[in-house]
C-alpha cells in the first residue's frame, strides 16, 4: 500500500491508541491486497471503523466491513475483503450465556469484564457484554469460546454457569436515555460536555486533559474542539451523551442544545 505511512502518520496525531489501530488495520488490509479473499481483525472500539474506512478509500481492490454480532454493537471486528471474493465473510464470533444465582442481581458490567480480564485474556477477544438481570450474554472470539466456558466460573466470588447459544437467541440491549436540555455559551467540547454530564466546566476540562473523553470514539482533540448534532461524547466512568439537536438561540445569545445521556 503506497499510502501506508501517510495513513499511519495521520492517525498518529490523534494519539498512541489511534496509531496502534491504524498500524494493525493497515497490516490486515495489505494481507488482503496481496491475495487473501478476506482478513478479519480482533474486536476493537467503534473508532476502528473510521480508520478502516480511510484505509479502504486508499485501496482499489479492497473494501472494509465491520460487524460486532448485531447492528449498533460497540465493539466490532473489521474485515478487509477482496473485490473478487463473492462468498460470506466469517467474522469468527460465538455467543455465550453466563448465568448466576438470582440473588446476585447487582452484579454489573464492570464486575463481569473484570472477572474475564482477571483470567489473563486479552480485551480484543471480547466483544460486547450484554447484561440481563441475573446473567449476561457475551460475544467472544470463536477461538476463545471453549476456553472461556471452561475457565469463567466466578464473578465477584459468585459461581457462574456458561454455555454457548445460537445468535438468534441474542437479546438486544434496550437503550435508556435521559433527555437533557441546556443552553451553552458555545459548542466547545468542554461546555457541551459539562452540560450533558452534569459536571462543572473545570471538571470537564480536567477529564479532557486527562484523556478520559472521546468524541465519536476518537480521543478528544482538546477542550476547544467544536462538536455538533450527531456527535457522541464518551466520558470514562460516566457513560456517554449524544448531541441530538440545536434548539435555537436565547436572548443572551446562548445556544440551546438537546442531549441524550446514556449510562
Amino acid at each position: 500500500m503506497k499510502d501506508r505511512q501517510k495513513i499511519i502518520d495521520f492517525f498518529k496525531a490523534s494519539g498512541q491508541e489511534a496509531e496502534e489501530i491504524a498500524i494493525r488495520l493497515t497490516d490486515l488490509a495489505e494481507s488482503t491486497e496481496k491475495g487473501r479473499p478476506f482478513a478479519v481483525g480482533p474486536f476493537m472500539s467503534p473508532y476502528a471503523v473510521q480508520v478502516a474506512s480511510t484505509i479502504a478509500a486508499h485501496m482499489k481492490t479492497v473494501s472494509a466491513r465491520a460487524w460486532g454480532g448485531y447492528h449498533e454493537a460497540e465493539r466490532v471486528k473489521i474485515a478487509f475483503v477482496n473485490e473478487d471474493f463473492g462468498g460470506t465473510v466469517d467474522f469468527g464470533m460465538k455467543l455465550l450465556r453466563a448465568t448466576w444465582d438470582d440473588r446476585y442481581r447487582l452484579i454489573g458490567h464492570r464486575d463481569v469484564l473484570g472477572a474475564l480480564m482477571g483470567l489473563g485474556i486479552e480485551r480484543d477477544v471480547l466483544g460486547d457484554i450484554l447484561m440481563q438481570g441475573s446473567g449476561a450474554q457475551l460475544i467472544v472470539d470463536s477461538c476463545m469460546a471453549d476456553w472461556i466456558q471452561q475457565n469463567f466460573v466466578k464473578v465477584a466470588m459468585v459461581p457462574v454457569k456458561v454455555e454457548e447459544i445460537p445468535f438468534d437467541e441474542l437479546v438486544l440491549p434496550e437503550k435508556k436515555a435521559k433527555e437533557i436540555r441546556a443552553t451553552v455559551a458555545s459548542l466547545r467540547l468542554d461546555a457541551v460536555g459539562a452540560a450533558g454530564f452534569g459536571v462543572s466546566r473545570s471538571k470537564m476540562v480536567s477529564a479532557i486533559s486527562g484523556d478520559k473523553v472521546q468524541v465519536n470514539w476518537a480521543p478528544a482533540k482538546g477542550t476547544s474542539q467544536t462538536v455538533k448534532p450527531g456527535d457522541i461524547i464518551s466520558f470514562r466512568g460516566r457513560g456517554r451523551i449524544e448531541i441530538v439537536e440545536l434548539t435555537g438561540k436565547s436572548r443572551k445569545g446562548r445556544t440551546g442544545v438537546r442531549i441524550n445521556r446514556y449510562k
